[in-house]
């Protein structure tokens, strides 16, 4: 099988040796991955959705073998690294640029997953990249110690996009990090130990932020966070209750709705849960409840409307705070604002945030009130990396790239168009569950069937996952199950993306199925 990338269109793809310009030569990328050249132009496959071009030309590559990387991470890298490892057939990646990624043999791949939900504005960003290598020549690294330009800097531009009173800053290297420290700060500030978190959670995997992670796949048989309990997510697709109009979402669940405008039956029956957790699983003061905005490794669960509302009024009135998890919805994912916590009409305790911050570089923060932040100075905390000069001065290249770019308004303008095309899909195949998100944080829900709603099997999702990859197109996987398509990709992709991701899917589902 030949995919065809035609020069004599000027649409040669960047994989193609660089250069677009000999009008008698036509490239042919072979289904393994290798690129032939052919004298004669011949039209394109239509196994294969085309893929849309590229101007940039990656290095070629030179380095080591992929059998003998395979070698060393079997042999010297721990054994979690192939554990997690994507793919029967590993993808080798060499090099990014925006949202394609190329392997070592040079085969282009249109990035859907940003690293997980990482890559921000975009892989090698050039403004980022800029930023990145000015740093470089001024000064690497020093520490809290001394006073810098940089960390000022960026402190103050990060600040200026959070309400009053959220305008103290500390910054981590991690969103595990982020969700360790404020756990501490909650616990000195209220007094109390008790912590509550959502059903198919992730806050992290550090001793701490285990225990207020609620997925069986990321906990260990020893102690780990102590004081954490989990209360029903309010999922209104797979939950016990949902409908029509419950989610904040251009495409809401198939399942109907008698609720009367204005009022979400789905909604008061998560908070009595809620209720429930407070009469029987903790103190009559607790610490923190921690919420994502939308859950991420829990395949991008949106609650009713109202629901973090009267949470946070819950939590509050028994002495806690409430912490918004913007690790994979913060700086514009979502579209419609800048935090996911906006979109939810809340102004939480504290916003941890991690990931997209750097755009890929290690860097996370704490966001709180300068009531909380004081508490924390009880005792003495020291961050060796955390806002160090050059992470600095990459996040703040991000935020101003953010808007620049419009990279907000793309996220919601390219994401609405994909979630509506997705919902096509869910109306065309009986497996496709449902489809939901907002901006470019979105998740597509595989079952068996509509009917019973039973997570599609892992084999079945590994041969869908494996085809779309063949196919040119790198997705994620999550939910508790593994049951959901996690679409989280670098918040510059375009509707020319998106329709080559959808023909690929929908080939995809199409070939599973006639499997079936």
């Amino acid at each position: 099988m030949y995919k065809a990338i035609s020069s004599l269109s000027g649409r040669c793809a960047a994989l193609t040796r660089g250069s677009c310009s000999m009008p008698c030569l036509a490239y042919f990328h072979r289904a393994s991955g290798a690129l032939c050249q052919k004298s004669a132009f011949k039209p394109p496959s239509t196994d294969v959705p085309e893929m849309p071009p590229c101007n940039f030309s990656p290095e070629k590559y030179t380095g080591m073998s992929k059998d003998r990387m395979i070698e060393i991470r079997r042999q010297n890298c721990n054994p979690m690294t192939m554990k997690v490892t994507y793919y029967k057939k590993p993808v080798f990646i060499h090099q990014g640029y925006m949202q394609w990624l190329w392997d070592v043999d040079g085969r282009r791949y249109l990035d859907l997953f940003a690293g997980v939900a990482t890559v921000s504005v975009g892989h090698c960003h050039p403004k980022v990249t800029a930023a990145a290598e000015q740093q470089l020549k001024k000064l690497w690294h020093t520490t809290n110690i001394y006073v810098y330009p940089t960390l000022h800097e960026y402190c103050e531009k990060l600040a200026s996009h959070f309400p009053d009173p959220l305008k103290v800053i500390y910054l981590t290297n991690s969103g595990s990090e982020s969700n360790d420290l404020a756990i501490l700060m909650a616990r000195l500030h209220t007094g109390n130990n008790d912590i509550i978190t959502l059903r198919g959670s992730y806050h992290g995997g550090s001793p701490q932020t285990i225990g207020l992670t609620s997925n069986a796949a990321y906990k260990y048989p020893v102690a780990s966070g102590f004081d954490s309990t989990n209360t029903m997510c309010p999922d209104v697709f797979r939950g016990p209750w949902g409908g029509s109009h419950c989610r904040d979402s251009p495409v809401q669940t198939i399942r109907e709705c008698t609720c009367a405008q204005g009022h979400c039956m789905a909604n008061e029956q998560y908070i009595a849960q809620l209720k429930e957790t407070f009469a029987t699983s903790v103190p009559n003061r607790i610490a923190a409840f921690f919420g994502e905005p939308i859950q991420g490794v829990g395949g991008a669960v949106q609650y009713p409307k109202n629901y973090l509302k009267d949470a946070y009024k819950l939590v509050r009135e028994r002495g806690g705070i409430c912490v918004a998890d913007e690790v994979q919805t913060g700086f514009g994912r979502t579209g419609s604002h800048f935090w996911g916590f906006q979109g939810h009409d809340v102004i939480p305790d504290m916003v941890t945030m991690a990931k997209g911050i750097g755009n890929g570089f290690p860097m996370g923060a704490v966001v709180t009130t300068p009531e909380i932040a004081a508490s924390f100075a009880k005792g003495l905390h020291f961050n060796t990396f955390g806002g160090n000069p050059l992470a600095c001065a990459v996040a703040s290249s991000v935020l101003d790239t953010i808007k620049e770019d419009d990279t907000q308004q793309n996220s919601l303008r390219v994401g609405t168009y994909l979630m509506t095309e997705l919902a096509k899909l869910r109306d065309k195949y009986e497996i496709i569950g449902d489809v939901r998100g907002k901006g470019l944080q979105i998740g597509v829900e595989m079952v068996r069937d509509k009917a019973s709603r039973d997570p599609l099997p892992p084999e079945a999702m590994a041969e869908i996952f494996e085809d779309v990859k063949d196919m040119g197109v790198l997705i994620g996987k999550g939910a508790i199950y593994g049951q959901t398509f996690r679409i989280k990709p670098p918040m510059c992709i375009t509707k020319e993306d998106v329709d080559f991701f959808m023909a690929v899917f929908d080939k995809s589902v199409r070939n599973y199925m006639e499997k079936r």
